[in-house]
């Protein structure tokens, strides 16, 4: 399928995420930021717990991690499995379409560690040619 043929199979979607009152437009934002995307990828390997799961997204607040487990949770992307236990033991899964993100987000996460020389390099180039304006 070639771009044009995207772009107009998008256009006859009943959602516009470039417009301001589309409810696309959150759910991308809760897919694409910083601790979405790390838990939806996270969570790709497998079923985990609460703390297991802020372990593997290295940074994240217990509260910001909560945060985000609801709102990918009320997106349909997150399933939370709590037992009956004492103390109560909660597990986090994908649903089939939290698990179909995840592989689209992990494919563009891995081209960018992949690309991490050539980012380096332009940063590097861009910090130099910046000093000199700056000096000049």
């Amino acid at each position: 399928m070639d771009v044009t043929q995207e772009r107009t199979e998008a256009q006859d979607l009943p959602y516009n995420v470039f417009a301001k009152a589309c409810p696309s437009r959150g759910t991308l934002e809760h897919v694409t930021g910083r601790w979405g995307a790390l838990t939806l990828g996270a969570l790709y390997e497998g079923s985990l717990r609460f703390n297991a799961l802020r372990r593997r997204v290295d940074g994240v607040s217990e509260k910001m991690l909560s945060q985000t487990l609801h709102a990918l949770e009320r997106d349909g992307l997150v399933h939370r499995e709590a037992q009956p236990t004492n103390p109560p033991r909660v597990d986090y899964e994908l649903t089939p379409l939290g698990r179909e993100i995840a592989e689209r987000l992990l494919s563009l996460i891995h081209f960018v560690e992949g690309s991490m020389d050539d980012v380096l390099a332009a940063r590097e180039r861009y910090d130099t040619r910046r000093d000199a304006e700056l000096r000049a």
